[in-house]
């Protein structure tokens, strides 16, 4: 018989072992339980919304603050505090003037074209309340595209901001021809009668709420958001953004360990999802606040950091070299930033940011505005967009393709099936296409939708979205990007369209043909663009006309940074 002593003696050596086991063998084992326990409940409690036909809104979620924490601050920008309750009767106020105009009604959808500032927050939640879809235009946008994009998502109203409306002053007469109602961010006109104001209609209308019942949503699936990503036609696509895809965006903060008392810092624009529905919608979810820039600053960093105690803050890989590009200086760790949440951080910058700022636990994501699937490094191990594991992939059904280069497409079988990569080899990345993982597409294009679908992947009617990313999973199911196939590429934190630009550069007179692609550039992340151009016979190459035409036609980002000319297309 053994004492109980002994008893006890022998239980801890066996736990001590199946720790060290543990540790040894399955050493992420109580994140990934932790991790994918949120991921379970967060889902399970939107799978309740399908089952009762009532979802609890983004929107819905920023009311519920307000009222159960109004006095805290929600917004601070350029040193001024915006509450909870102060965005939340200001956006009654915009509710109210579109409802007193009548000119709006449940479902019909507003462009928005401003930077960022609190007033963005306001019109936004405002014409949600309304029970308005709102599309997000990038402020890089040119006129051509402009006009496509009210096309696209069928809006007969645009609200700009006051600083960018001298840039729409080309095709104002176009947008009234085509019925289109523009409202301004400020207070008088100056005798334009081709626009409207809406500040001083604001100053004036009531702030008690509008009824709930016009922004109440009974389908995850009902859209709510248009968001333009780079469209290979060389126009910007409206990729449809629905409740499902905003409530997934808003845990993010939450799922990485976000809290009540943190204070987010965006410097991000709001007109891409990252700082919109992952910014905006994770602070309100968690009641947390939100430091927003109008433009990122390198040399202001981590003095705002430092006034506003600053805890999380968004990235672009871009924008944390930046930061370890400036000269150096004392009391560089002097900070209560303790998490980073983004996209796009190199290994090397990593290392760099971490040796000269801190142990910043650094959280990547991988997904797309329109994707269907998402990748969270919630470990925080360096270089890695994500992690997998047994469990994740019964919930997310992707897979990794071989894909030839040459021919710009997915290896097939003899059979006509797609061939799976082998662990650590680099492939496609394909995200099965279901209920639980649905893909909502583009507004007003069945066909640009369509193309980013594969079907009959691995057996006859299966479809998966393209994520259009060639990527590898190591042997313990980290997943790291390894680059971007396709007619796109990323500069400057934006996605660029080769048609877009090629087609700009064909209109210029003395160029007979070009070919757009994006080349490496060492010390800055993404592709830079690189324009192959041959002269037409009989005339010379203008550098100077060549630089007016695409200053004037192409956002800054989308500018060919090197020109090649060639004799011949070899």
């Amino acid at each position: 018989m053994y004492s109980i002593q002994e008893w006890l003696s022998a239980v801890a050596a066996g736990l001590f072992a199946l720790h060290v086991l543990q540790k040894l063998f399955f050493p992420y084992f109580w994140k990934d339980v932790t991790f994918l326990w949120k991921i379970i409940t967060y889902g399970i409690k939107l799978e309740l919304c399908k089952l009762t036909s009532k979802v609890v809104t983004v929107v819905d979620t920023f009311v519920e603050q307000a009222q159960r924490i109004p006095d805290k601050a929600f917004l601070i920008y350029e040193g001024v505090v915006h509450t909870y309750r102060d965005i939340d009767e200001r956006s009654n106020r915009v509710a109210n003037v579109f409802l007193k105009q009548g000119t709006l009604k449940k479902g019909d959808c507003v462009v928005l074209l401003m930077n960022n500032e609190p007033d963005f927050v306001s019109v936004w939640f405002g014409l949600t309340k309304v029970g308005c879809t709102v599309a997000f235009l990038n402020t890089n946008i040119k006129s051509k595209s402009l006009l496509h994009c009210f096309n696209c998502c069928g809006a007969k109203t645009l609200v700009v901001g006051a600083d960018l409306i001298e840039c729409l002053e080309d095709i104002l007469p176009s947008l009234r021809e085509d019925n289109i109602d523009v409202w301004v961010m400020k207070r008088e006109n100056g005798g334009c009668t081709q626009v409207q104001t809406l500040l001083d209609q604001i100053d004036f209308a009531s702030d008690r709420p509008v009824p709930a019942s016009l922004r109440a949503a009974t389908s995850l699936k009902t859209p709510i958001l248009y968001i333009f990503t780079s469209g290979t036609t060389g126009l910007p696509k409206a990729a449809v953004i629905t409740h499902l895809q905003t409530l997934k965006a808003a845990a993010g903060f939450w799922a990485f360990g976000g809290r009540e008392d943190d204070v987010v810092y965006v410097p991000l624009p709001l007109y891409h999802s990252a700082a919109s529905m992952i910014g905006i919608g994770g602070t309100l979810q968690l009641g947390a606040t939100c430091i927003l820039k109008k433009k990122f600053s390198a040399s202001k960093f981590w003095s705002d950091c430092r006034k506003y105690d600053v805890t999380i803050f968004q990235y672009i890989g871009e924008l944390c070299r930046y930061l370890c590009n400036q000269p150096k200086a004392e009391g560089e760790r002097a900070h209560k930033v303790r998490m980073g949440v983004g996209n796009g951080l190199r290994p090397d910058v990593w290392r760099d940011f971490h040796a000269r700022f801190g142990e910043v636990r650094m959280c990547e994501l991988y997904g797309s505005t329109e994707g269907n699937l998402c990748f969270m490094n919630h470990i925080g191990k360096l270089g890695v967009v994500g992690r997998s594991n047994f469990f994740y992939k019964l919930l997310f059904k992707y897979d990794l393709v071989k894909y030839d280069m040459v021919r710009e497409e997915p290896v097939k079988d003899a059979r006509g099936f797609c061939q799976r990569v082998k662990k650590g080899e680099t492939g496609l990345l394909l995200s099965k296409v279901s209920a639980t993982s649905p893909f909502f597409g583009y507004a007003g294009s069945k066909q640009l939708t369509e193309r980013r679908l594969l079907r009959n992947v691995f057996s006859s009617g299966d479809a998966y979205f393209n994520t259009g990313d060639l990527m590898a999973e190591d042997k313990e199911d980290f997943i790291c990007f390894k680059d971007r196939v396709g007619d796109t590429f990323r500069w400057k934190g934006e996605n660029v369209a080769t048609t877009e630009v090629t087609e700009t550069l064909g209109l210029v007179g003395f160029i007979q043909e070009a070919n757009v692609y994006g080349v490496e550039v060492p010390g800055h992340e993404g592709r830079a663009g690189m324009a192959a151009v041959i002269v037409r016979l009989g005339h010379e190459f203008d550098g100077k006309a060549l630089f007016e035409h695409v200053v004037t036609d192409l956002p800054a980002y989308a500018r060919p940074v090197f020109i090649r000319i060639q004799k011949t297309k070899h």
